[in-house]
C-alpha cells in the first residue's frame, strides 16, 4: 500500500460540508471525491481530510489522504480524477508521502479567510453581501486584535460540538479592504466548529456599536457568549492555506520530518 496527498479546491455552495454523511440525499465533496477515485483506480478508496467544512463554505486549498494498492502515477490520476469530477471540484497534485503522513493530525496551521463586500453584484459568489454600509476597518481591526490575546474559544464554538477542548493557538488575526471589499484572515493551529463566522460577526457588531470591548473580554475570560452572537451566512468562508513540516509551499514533499 501507497500513501498519497491530494491538494484540492471546491466551491461548497452545492455540498453538505466536506465530511460524508449517512443522510439520504446528502451530497459531500469526500463522497463525491471517494466516489471518482474509487472509479478511476477499481478499488475502494477511503479518504481523510485535512478537516471538516460545513455546508456551503469553500477551500482554495485542501489537502486528503488515501491508500492505494496501485502503481504509482500521480500525474495521470490528477489528469483523470478532473475528468471525472464535477467543475467546483479541482485537484491540483497527488503527492506520494510517507505511510505514517496524515492529512489531519500533521497539519501545524490552517488559515481562513472571510470575504464580504458592501455594494450588492450578482458576480461574487464566493463573498457575503453585507448591506450595512462600509464598517470602519480600524474597528474591525480592534475586535480582531482581541482575539490574539486569548487561547480558550468556548465564547466561539457551537454548542453540542463535541470537542474535548475549545484551545487554539491563534496566531494572525486582521481585516484588510481595499474599496467595498474586505477580507478577514486568521490562522491557528486548530478550529472550533462555527469559530469564524462567529469571530466575524463579533467585529462587525463592534464596528457597529452594538457591543464594547468589555464585552467581548468578559465573555472571553468565563467562555460565555457575548450576549450578541453572530454566526454570518458560510457563504464567505474560505479555507486557504494548510501547512505541513514536510510539504513546501508549493505543496512539493520534501521528505522532512520536522
Amino acid at each position: 500500500m501507497g500513501r498519497y496527498f491530494i491538494r484540492l479546491s471546491y466551491r461548497g455552495t452545492s455540498y453538505n460540508g466536506w465530511q460524508s454523511q449517512s443522510a439520504e440525499g446528502s451530497v459531500t465533496v469526500q463522497q463525491t471525491i471517494e466516489k471518482a477515485l474509487s472509479s478511476l483506480l477499481r478499488e475502494e478508496v477511503g479518504l481523510t481530510g485535512c478537516g471538516r467544512t460545513d455546508s456551503g463554505v469553500h477551500a482554495r486549498d485542501y489537502y486528503a489522504h488515501f491508500d492505494t494498492t496501485k502503481k504509482p502515477d500521480p500525474g495521470q490520476w490528477t489528469y483523470k480524477l478532473n475528468r471525472i469530477l464535477p467543475e467546483d471540484i479541482a485537484i491540483h497534485s497527488v503527492i506520494g508521502v510517507h505511510d505514517e503522513a496524515h492529512a489531519r493530525f500533521d497539519a501545524v496551521s490552517r488559515s481562513y479567510e472571510y470575504h464580504l463586500h458592501t455594494t450588492k453584484s450578482p458576480f461574487r459568489h464566493e463573498s457575503w453581501h453585507y448591506p450595512y454600509g462600509n464598517p470602519d476597518r480600524q474597528l474591525l481591526n480592534q475586535a480582531a486584535a482581541l482575539i490574539l490575546e486569548y487561547h480558550d474559544f468556548a465564547t466561539f464554538c457551537k454548542t453540542r460540538s463535541g470537542v474535548r477542548t475549545t484551545i487554539c493557538l491563534v496566531s494572525e488575526s486582521i481585516w484588510k479592504q481595499q474599496d467595498d471589499s474586505y477580507v478577514y484572515r486568521i490562522s491557528a493551529d486548530r478550529f472550533l466548529r462555527g469559530m469564524i463566522r462567529l469571530i466575524v460577526g463579533m467585529c462587525l457588531n463592534y464596528a457597529k456599536g452594538s457591543i464594547s470591548e468589555a464585552d467581548i473580554r468578559a465573555a472571553l475570560q468565563v467562555g460565555s457568549r457575548t450576549g450578541r452572537d453572530w454566526s454570518v451566512p458560510a457563504v464567505g468562508l474560505m479555507l486557504c492555506d494548510i501547512r505541513y513540516p514536510y510539504l513546501d509551499s508549493e505543496g512539493n514533499y520534501t521528505g522532512k520530518l520536522a
